[in-house]
């Protein structure tokens, strides 16, 4: 006898998908996710860029009590809040003082973007624009403005250091690229090419008259005394462009660290890369140089600062960097006040002392 038997449908039941794991990423971070922006941000940058911000404005506000008009902290607000205060102290504030603390936080900023952004390009932390000579080729085209043409307007200075420091970027890079591009090797030629446009600065110097000697050697002592919102405004327009371009670097420099072939395969042109940073670069020394002469020290030391405090693993960390580079300038001005010494006098002692630790410091870890 047969039994017809019906089959009988087993309803399917799908196996719940497992939960991913979130990434342990080694460090804590903020999550900001909308619409059209997803970020990952680490609670140790944000953190250190909050403490920069208040260095910042503490010692920016510090500073411009410091003078021979003695105005205290609670007048230097009501001057910056109330516009019927006393129009005596508003003048000092606001035309004198208020101009020299931006523009200590804008020269900074500038200052190390550049810094980081030669850092990364070099892979070495001596890669700073005040070693490998863009700085001095910047000072040494405005020196030729100011002397040898006699020009002293803002826009010519800055046409002066951009091109000067263009050409030495350009000689130094011929120089230092044969058969392939070593980090070292740019070092050490771009020392060698400041050097020689320090002398032919020097001997521009010694053959003009005294005046002009002295006024050239003002400038280049690095001051940003006398500097108003006429520069002021210029010099923030550009900066903020030359920023703005900047920012893909942050992206493209970290991956050209890994090498030329793992950035070509990753869809980077190492060349063109190369090419916009050295470019931008310049273009932010020369933005500086022509306004207050030049800051030494700074582009060498704040990406190496601002590393070490967000514990990143490249120099190309560009809010935490520029905040760092406009912390620094700012603390030095308002000491180079008290001690009625230009800024870049400070910044050459503080940063000598630094160099001097990074060498010993790298030397230490290859023996």
């Amino acid at each position: 006898m047969s039994i017809d038997q019906k089959p009988v449908a087993v309803p399917s039941v799908e196996a719940p998908h497992p939960e991913l794991a979130p990434v342990d990423h080694g460090r804590r971070l903020i999550r900001i996710e909308t619409s059209r922006i997803a970020a990952l941000l680490p609670v140790r940058s944000v953190i250190v860029c909050v403490v920069l911000l208040v260095v910042i404005f503490g010692a920016g506000l510090a500073s411009t009590t410091i003078g021979a008009y003695e105005v205290d902290f609670a007048s230097v607000i009501r001057a910056i809040v109330d516009p019927s205060s006393d129009p005596d102290i508003r003048q000092v504030v606001f035309e004198w003082r208020l101009p020299r603390a931006l523009f200590a936080v804008l020269c900074g900023a500038a200052l190390a973007l550049a810094g980081g952004i030669f850092q990364s390009l070099t892979r070495n932390p001596l890669g700073s624009p005040d070693i490998i000579g863009f700085g001095t080729g910047a000072q040494f085209g405005v020196t030729l403005v100011m002397v040898v043409l006699e020009l002293n307007t803002y826009m010519l200075k800055a046409a002066g250091a951009l091109v000067g420091g263009l050409f030495t970027a350009l000689l130094v890079y011929v120089l230092a690229s044969k058969n392939t591009m070593s980090s070292f090797r740019l070092i050490i030629v771009g020392i060698g090419v400041s050097a020689g446009l320090g002398s032919l600065t020097s001997w521009i110097l010694i053959s003009v008259s005294v005046e002009k000697a002295m006024m050239a050697a003002t400038w280049g002592a690095g001051s940003l005394a006398s500097l108003g919102f006429d520069q002021l405004i210029p010099a923030a327009i550009v900066f903020v462009i030359v920023t703005l371009l900047s920012l893909p670097l942050a992206r493209t420099l970290p991956v050209l660290e890994m090498g030329d072939d793992a950035a070509t395969s990753l869809g980077i042109s190492p060349g063109r890369t190369r090419l916009a940073a050295m470019v931008l670069g310049v273009a932010l020394i020369a933005l500086v140089t022509a306004a207050a002469g030049p800051i030494s020290f700074i582009a060498l030391a704040a990406p190496q600062i601002s590393q070490r405090l967000t514990r990143s693993n490249t120099p190309m960390g560009t809010v935490s960097v520029m905040l760092t580079g406009a912390a620094l300038v700012v603390v030095s001005d308002a000491v180079a006040q008290l001690v009625a010494v230009p800024v870049g006098v400070v910044t050459v002692s503080v940063g000598g002392i630094y160099l001097a630790w990074l060498l010993a410091a790298q030397y230490a870890r290859r023996t």
